[in-house]
């Protein structure tokens, strides 16, 4: 068996592909229409056809549910979030956090009230405390990984 993509229900078809291009950068891999698949495994699904497919109705499908949330990693976290405060009508479920391991997270809402995670990838955070001075050593124990792993994120 092979995972093929994380399905979310859709109001708007159009609003939801375009808020996923702009914001994330995703391209479309395949349109049938009432499913969209985009690039990084995300398919959008009409809620029309959706309830359909499960045999309920409208009114059964409830959004911004806060149960589960699609986790991106962005390289270049900073610029990510210039561009996100650019962009007018971002929900944010939170502002930027930075955890123990020193990676900084956003969390914010589709158009569907769908929560989304872009994160610093782990790399980038290593990198930025190798080039605040920290030592292979010190930046191992404050990310709480091995120093093998530090080591890596330098070639």
């Amino acid at each position: 068996m092979k995972f093929q993509a994380a399905l979310l229900v859709v109001k708007n078809m159009e609003r939801s592909v375009k808020f996923y291009k702009e914001v994330l950068g995703l391209r479309v891999t395949m349109d049938l229409g009432a499913n969209v698949t985009l690039t990084g495994g995300v398919a959008l699904q009409t809620q029309e056809s959706w309830c359909e497919f499960i045999s309920k109705d409208l009114q059964s499908i409830s959004f911004g549910g806060n149960a589960a949330e699609l986790y991106f990693e962005e390289d270049k976290f900073d610029d990510f979030l210039k561009k996100l405060a650019a962009i007018k009508g971002i929900f944010y479920v939170h502002p930027v956090q930075q955890y123990s391991w020193g990676q900084r997270v956003i969390r914010f809402y589709d158009p569907d009230f769908h929560i989304l995670e872009v994160g610093e990838n782990i790399k980038s955070v290593c990198r930025r405390f190798l080039d605040s001075g920290m030592t292979i050593e010190a930046a191992a124990v404050r990310m709480n990984v091995p120093e093998k792993f530090v080591r890596a994120c330098v070639r």
